[in-house]
């Protein structure tokens, strides 16, 4: 439990990931409670994906412990991460632009009607409508094809598709990347609904520390796989931010 009483969803300890001679990961910790959003911040190969991809079960740490609600797990597969109600959103959505809104929210797991296993259309329709209701995510038409959404349109959907899947602890891969104010809006109202909730525990990737500040309820800052900094948003700045970064900056020129 949280010092208000809110139980953690996930924390990871120590966790150290090495790739030959590289060391993605050395010794980081980090811990989320339900209805909190974490943001992770940093620059390109500082391993920020390295650490949700542990998380989420596509990696194995090579030592380190991950606990889901306050129980150490193995999180050997993503499946296995799956059936502890871990789901990531990354930044290609793997969404079918080809098909429709409902075809993806039920993609590798279509409802079929018995006896003869003829896809239930109209069922996943139904379901869909409701599920994107249900977050307050809205779309022309369940019908309409995933290409001709917009941006946030498609995220939004990815999103509702990893909620739909039960997902308890949500890990998002850079969700406002490369999205104009108004669509960055749409994300952002949808994952303050999400947190209201109070079930799901959130997790963001994000370049942007204006932005991450503002969504998330606390932000560690990691780099060259270690996390230099960690706080509450509404106690950090962009600028106290910044400094770290240049500081490490110069004292890599420094060193050449």
């Amino acid at each position: 439990m949280s010092g208000n009483g809110v139980a953690e969803a996930i924390r990871a300890e120590n966790i150290v990931k090495r790739f030959g001679s590289i060391v993605a990961l050395n010794g980081v910790s980090i811990k989320v409670h339900r209805g909190e959003m974490l943001g992770i911040l940093g620059d390109n190969g500082a391993g920020k994906s390295t650490l949700i991809k542990c998380m989420t079960g596509f990696h194995q740490p090579d030592s380190g412990r991950i606990f889901v609600d306050g129980t150490e797990v193995v999180l050997d597969s993503v499946d296995r991460a799956r059936s502890f109600g871990i789901e990531c959103v990354y930044q290609d959505l793997a969404l079918v632009n080809t098909l429709s809104v409902y075809h993806n929210m039920f993609l590798n797991r279509e409802l079929r009607k018995p006896p003869f296993g003829l896809l239930d259309h109209a069922e996943m329709r139904r379901r869909t409508a409701d599920a994107l209701n249900d977050i307050g995510v809205g779309v022309p038409s369940v019908e309409e094809e995933v290409a001709r959404l917009s941006g946030g349109q498609r995220q939004a959907i990815a999103v509702a598709r990893a909620v739909y899947s039960n997902a308890r602890i949500l890990l998002l891969d850079e969700p406002l990347a490369a999205m104009g104010a108004r669509e960055s809006g749409l994300i952002i109202d949808l994952i303050e609904r999400l947190r209201t909730r109070g079930d799901i525990a959130m997790i963001m990737i994000a370049h942007n520390y204006a932005q991450t500040l503002d969504v998330c309820d606390r932000v560690v800052l990691v780099q060259h796989g270690e996390i230099t900094f960690e706080g509450r948003s509404a106690e950090t700045s962009v600028e106290q931010l910044l400094e770290i970064v240049r500081r490490e900056y110069r004292a890599a020129r420094r060193g050449l």
